[in-house]
């Protein structure tokens, strides 16, 4: 039975570590909640301060460093990119105490979540990975979530009493993610082809004959709506989907398949995540609709078309 873990430290003070952050510190038996963030290294930079003034406005502790949150955290919390799953647990190890619970909401695949564990248990820490089942806005807290490891079962009823949805489904390192990279795959991949496909239905000037097509098929959908907002997640997060579908993707070749879909995918996330940080999509907001987005994924496709091209050398 673990003690009750009354100080929690977040690795990473991004989107999913805010939203995390304000819930526990609205538990009455959360005595402190602190985190580290790369960003708050960065002492000159605006967004380092801003991040450290946000902390600070939501009662959290912004630490120096990973030494530092370790030295305090009973429980830690780890959500930041996929590609640095193993790197962070690794780095972790090297300072937390014996007994700290390691909670791993990352997405990353069985074999990158099983090197995880194996880094933080060789430290004697207690590692839980976590499978974050959907987007954690608007859930929060309560996102639904697997867990799993040998100690899942018994860290559950904290979290739960904490109001999250946490399941626990195996006492093995990896199965949890296994499910999570499995719907990934499903979920990552119609967000990848509806932005291809409603971008092509628009140059065509056809989408008024497909999207009726899709709702005969299946009518449960509202495949406009759904459109703009597998088209806006995409853009505002379409790097950390990126880097989650390279997770995927190793997750099919660990199964010992080639992963042609899930490669592809991430490809697809990357080329627009790219598109949006040079800034092709400024201006348009959550209620944009999809043919918004799929027009200026038109104009980009058409300024490349003209763009002049640099002779070969013979």
């Amino acid at each position: 039975m673990f003690e009750h873990p009354a100080h929690i430290g977040l690795i990473g003070y991004g989107e999913v570590g805010k939203i995390f952050a304000a819930g526990l510190r609205a538990q009455s038996d959360v005595a402190s909640v602190a985190a580290w963030d790369l960003r708050f290294a960065q002492a000159a930079h605006a967004e380092a301060q801003a991040e450290r003034a946000h902390a600070q406005a939501a009662g959290v502790q912004a630490c120096a460093g990973m030494a530092a949150l370790c030295a305090q955290a009973q429980l830690l919390i780890s959500a930041v990119t996929a590609s640095n799953t193993l790197a962070v647990a690794q780095e972790a190890a090297r300072s937390l105490r014996a007994g700290t619970v390691f909670l791993d909401l990352n997405s990353a695949s069985p074999g990158t979540k099983r090197a995880a564990a194996e880094a933080i248990a060789a430290a004697g820490g207690h590692y839980v990975e976590a499978g974050v089942m959907t987007s954690v806005p608007p859930y929060g807290l309560a996102v639904p979530m697997l867990l799993g490891g040998p100690q899942a079962a018994a860290l559950a009823p904290q979290l739960q009493a904490w109001g999250m949805e946490a399941k626990p489904v195996s006492d093995q390192w990896g199965v949890a993610s296994a499910i999570k990279m499995c719907r990934s795959v499903m979920i990552k991949g119609l967000e990848a082809l509806v932005i291809e496909s409603y971008a092509t239905a628009r140059r065509y000037g056809v989408e008024d004959h497909v999207l009726p097509t899709l709702a005969e098929t299946f009518p449960s959908i509202d495949w406009p709506r759904q459109g703009a907002y597998f088209f806006s997640r995409v853009v505002q997060h379409g790097q950390r989907r990126a880097e989650e579908m390279r997770e995927a993707a190793r997750t099919v070749s660990e199964a010992g398949f080639e992963p042609l879909m899930a490669q592809a995918i991430a490809d697809k996330q990357q080329g627009v995540a790219e598109q949006a940080l040079a800034g092709l999509f400024a201006g348009l907001d959550k209620p944009a609709r999809w043919q918004d987005y799929a027009d200026r994924l038109i104009q980009a496709a058409d300024a490349s078309a003209s763009a002049p091209r640099t002779p070969r050398s013979g």
